[in-house]
């Protein structure tokens, strides 16, 4: 099999199991923009809006709102730089932890129901797999 035809293969079930995961979500759940910026907090820690936007590949503008409503709901903190008094610093929350750990949680309850029809050996081989893809996602490339 050719790179192009792995690549191909790749995208197409990277893509199906998105928009699966997608419609395994509840009424009401985080939107994507905002799983992003929480999840980045979480991973990282306290940043900017414009390191934020940067790390996860989006317009500072595309971010504006969501970074409002995320303040608006508790789900984060916004405070003046302490070096940069014109920047401000998001942080994650409490809260903010706790819905986001919900919410990955349901879609990682049907995607623990479908892996168990899998194999063991399956199994194994799509945790290797995740650990690839997140290499990929975080080449610089």
């Amino acid at each position: 099999m050719e790179t192009d035809d792995r690549a191909h293969a790749l995208l197409q079930g990277m893509l199906r199991l998105g928009t699966r995961l997608r419609h395994e979500r509840p009424a009401g759940a985080l939107t994507a923009n905002k799983t992003i910026v929480l999840g980045h907090l979480h991973r990282n820690g306290p940043s900017t809006p414009s390191a934020v936007a940067a790390a996860e590949h989006q317009q500072l503008q595309a971010l504006t709102r969501t970074f409002a409503e995320l303040e608006a709901d508790g789900l984060l903190t916004r405070e003046r730089s302490e070096t940069d008094r014109r920047a401000s610093i998001l942080s994650i929350t409490d809260h903010g932890t706790r819905v986001l750990a919900g919410d990955f949680a349901q879609r990682a309850a049907w995607l623990g129901a479908a892996l168990a029809e899998l194999t063991e050996t399956e199994q194994q081989l799509l945790v290797l797999a995740s650990q690839l893809m997140i290499r990929l996602a975080d080449a610089n490339t």
